[in-house]
């Protein structure tokens, strides 16, 4: 079989995790899961950088944190983020340099959503406060500072799973406000399904079968209800969707489902895979500088989304 192209700053980077002795989420426990990932962020993601507003937010279903370019803001849409880390792992903080960009470049105010974890807040838990936080951000609470006008949903990996599922919440049940777009990132789209892309590169590509399945086993899930399975159910009447997903990735091929299940519902859908790259690359622009021109490209797509609904 044709080994896979990998972009030379991928590869330096699994030259790393791949060394003997290199422990994954599964090897090291809860606490040690949640520490690799704050030492990833200090290892191998961007700065945050220079931003007028980056506060946390009370009052809320659950803690969040506003970023913001603009000091002042009058009535708009607002983005919604979910973070990733199987829904066990990840918080405001090891998010926090990916919302600053986003918030840099999109020009939106980003609020970035802490939902509950297992395994301490098993299925649904997690995803019950998605949906309440982004009702609550719709609702334009005064705690929030800004008016919202509209809601764009967006998260990587868990969050992307979560981020389908909220629109799929609000299309049924409508918030205060409309969802004008959502962009799912290697989103785990379909985790009921085994795909080829798990056989593929479930291990050395950073994201480790093993990984996932702990990451299963904390969670608890159940696997017929479509909260966790949103393929489960018709994606007609969403709004635009984009999609991202990464070549090297073992959930690849859940978002490429993900994505032609929309397109196959009539929803309008930009499908975006980056080559060469792995789960997670867009918290890991220091350690790989090719990722922030996939940001970059990310944000340009979905701003052609936003430009008629915004």
């Amino acid at each position: 079989m044709t080994a896979p192209f990998v972009r030379p700053d991928v590869a330096a980077l699994l030259e790393i995790t791949n060394r003997p002795g290199a422990k994954r989420a599964a090897d090291v426990g809860l606490e040690g899961a949640r520490g690799m990932m704050h030492a990833s962020r200090k290892l191998f993601d961007a700065e945050v950088g220079a931003l007028a507003v980056i506060r946390d937010i009370a009052g809320g279903p659950c803690p969040m944190r506003l970023y913001d370019a603009r000091a002042e803001r009058g009535p708009g849409p607002a983005l919604v983020f979910y973070h990733g880390g199987g829904f066990v792992i990840g918080d405001l903080d090891t998010h926090e340099p990916l919302c600053a960009e986003i918030a840099r470049l999109i020009d939106l105010p980003v609020v970035s959503v802490d939902y509950a974890l297992a395994p301490e807040a098993p299925f649904p838990a997690g995803v019950e406060d998605a949906i309440a936080a982004a009702r609550w951000i719709g609702g334009s609470p005064a705690e929030l500072g800004r008016s919202a006008t509209g809601l764009v949903l967006a998260g990587d990996s868990a969050g992307g799973n979560f981020t389908i599922v909220t629109a799929l919440a609000l299309r049924d049940a409508p918030a205060a406000v409309p969802v004008l777009a959502q962009w799912a990132i290697y989103p785990a789209g379909h985790p009921t399904r085994h795909y080829p892309s798990l056989d593929l590169f479930g291990e050395n590509y950073l994201l480790s079968r093993e990984s996932m399945a702990w990451f299963d086993r904390c969670y608890r899930p159940d696997p017929k209800d479509w909260r966790y399975d949103p393929l489960a159910i018709d994606q007609a009447g969403l709004p635009p969707t984009l999609v991202v997903t990464a070549g090297l990735d073992p959930i690849r091929d859940q978002g490429r489902a993900y994505a032609a299940a929309c397109a196959a519902a009539g929803v309008e859908t930009v499908y975006l895979e980056c080559p060469g790259t792995i789960h997670g690359f867009l918290n890991l622009r220091k350690a790989l500088p090719s990722a922030q021109a996939d940001l970059e490209r990310c944000i340009a797509h979905l701003k052609l989304l936003l430009e008629h609904r915004a």
